[in-house]
Order: C-alpha cells, then structure tokens, then sequence
C-alpha cells in the first residue's frame, strides 16, 4: 500500500482523475471498477472535462460498479445506476451497454450474485477499482464483520452507513436496508485499487485502514494485503496518520510520481 497526500479536496479527486486517465490511455479496453458517493462525484467531473477537453476516449472501455440497492430499479433517482448516468456515463463516449452494475430487483438475488461474479469473470477480471471508504470503514457496502475471502452478496446495511447515506435520500426511513455489494475477496482480485478519501470526518478511519490491524470490523483494512493499492487523500483525511510526512516525501521525490507532481 502507498498513501498519497494531496493539499485539497480538489487536489486529490483530479489525481485520481489523472491516475485513472493515466490507465486508460494506456489501455483503451480497461476493465474499471466504479464507486459512487459525493467524494466520487468531483472524479467524475474531472473525467468528463478530460474526455471534453481532452479527447479521452471510453469508448472500448468496460465497467463494473461496486453495489447497489436492493429494491430500486436503474430508473429510481437515488439508485446508482442513475447516479452513474448522471455522473459519468451519459457525459462521455462510453458504451451503455458496457456498464454494469448488480440489480437490486432481480427475482432472486442470490443468483444475481453469482451473475455479478461471472460476468466480471468473462470480463477478464477488474483492471483497476476506484473505491471510497465508509464512515465505519466499509468498502462497498461490506459492513463490519464481512470476511476478507467474501464475494459478491447481500448485505443488511449498518445504522452508521444508512445514516451517512440518508443525505442522498428524503429521509432515513427512505433509505434500503439491504444491499448488493462486491465481496472484499473480489475487490482484492483487482489489478489496481485506487482509494480516495477527503474531509476530516475521514481522518480517524483512514489512519485505521491504513497503519491499523487488518481486521473484518473494518473491511478497508484487507487492502494493506493488495500488491498494488494506492491510497489517495487530502489533508485533513490525512490528520491521524502517523506517518503522513513519510507519504509526503514519497510523492514529492520518488520518479514514479514526477509526472503526477
């Protein structure tokens, strides 16, 4: 793992803009896992004005979001499927048809699991996995106890993560209960994680997930076992780390980053 600091908020989403543009330049085809959240949102325009601005292009590129809500259709506007027209897909020249995300109204859900698992699978895995981290230290919606080796599932969503998710909602009650989620085992499947974390209200569960102890009460943790996962965030995310100005030093005079600089 490697912890990026970046001076703002603003700073840090358009590296990870640049990180993610970065890849698939160099791989017109990628496979792209996708998080949603209002952190992502500033990703997402920094993307859209690079495909504008830029000529990046997505057209060959293939995603797979990290969950969704159990009983709202692609069509409900608090849904992530709306969410990622809005955001990104409908604002570039992706293919529609090459984004994916759980149904959270299939018959059987169990199945749409396993549908989930496979179809990433034909893909031929994720290339790169853009990922926030929850308040209780969640990735996706693997709430705390959720085992390092699970896969893509259902799961009750905490009183911490509906809360925090209920400013995207008329009202708490509004908000699921359940969700679809990728597993931790198919999140560390990927070639590449790429956390964004901002604001202070993220300080103390960012310090956990990165110089904590690994453990399944904060499933962001399972990423200090990633061969390459980079951690990016801003700083005031980055007040509790014990090692912050190691992480500065490392951006400002390792080569690998000269050009992010």
């Amino acid at each position: 793992m490697e912890a990026i600091v970046q001076p703002t908020a603003a700073a840090a989403a358009d590296l990870v803009a640049r990180l993610i543009a970065h890849e698939l330049r160099a791989n017109p085809s990628l496979v792209l896992g996708l998080a949603t959240g209002r952190t992502m949102e500033a990703v997402y325009q920094c993307l859209t004005r690079m495909h504008r601005d830029e000529n990046l292009d997505f057209s060959l590129c293939r995603t797979f979001n990290l969950d969704e809500y159990v009983g709202l259709s692609g069509s409900d506007p608090h849904s992530y499927r709306h969410y990622m027209n809005q955001h990104l897909f409908l604002r570039v020249n992706i293919d529609v048809r090459n984004t994916h995300l759980p149904n959270g109204c299939a018959a059987d859900l169990d199945a749409e699991c396993v549908r989930y698992e496979q179809a990433i699978a034909r893909a031929g895995g994720i290339d790169l996995q853009l990922l926030g981290i929850g308040r209780a230290g969640h990735l996706g919606f693997n709430e705390p106890l959720s085992a390092l080796r699970s896969r893509t599932r259902v799961k009750a969503l905490s009183p911490v993560t509906r809360e925090q998710n209920a400013l995207m909602f008329d009202s708490l009650e509004h908000v699921p209960t359940r969700a679809i989620t990728m597993g931790v085992g198919t999140i560390l499947e990927c070639r590449r994680c790429l956390l964004l974390a901002t604001g202070a209200e993220k300080a103390a569960i960012v310090a956990r997930a990165v110089e904590g102890p690994i453990t399944s009460m904060v499933s962001a943790t399972a990423l200090q076992l990633h061969p390459r996962c980079t951690v990016v965030v801003d700083e005031d995310a980055a007040g509790n780390l014990t090692e912050s100005d190691y992480y500065r030093w490392i951006f400002a005079n390792e080569p690998e980053w000269e050009e992010y600089r």
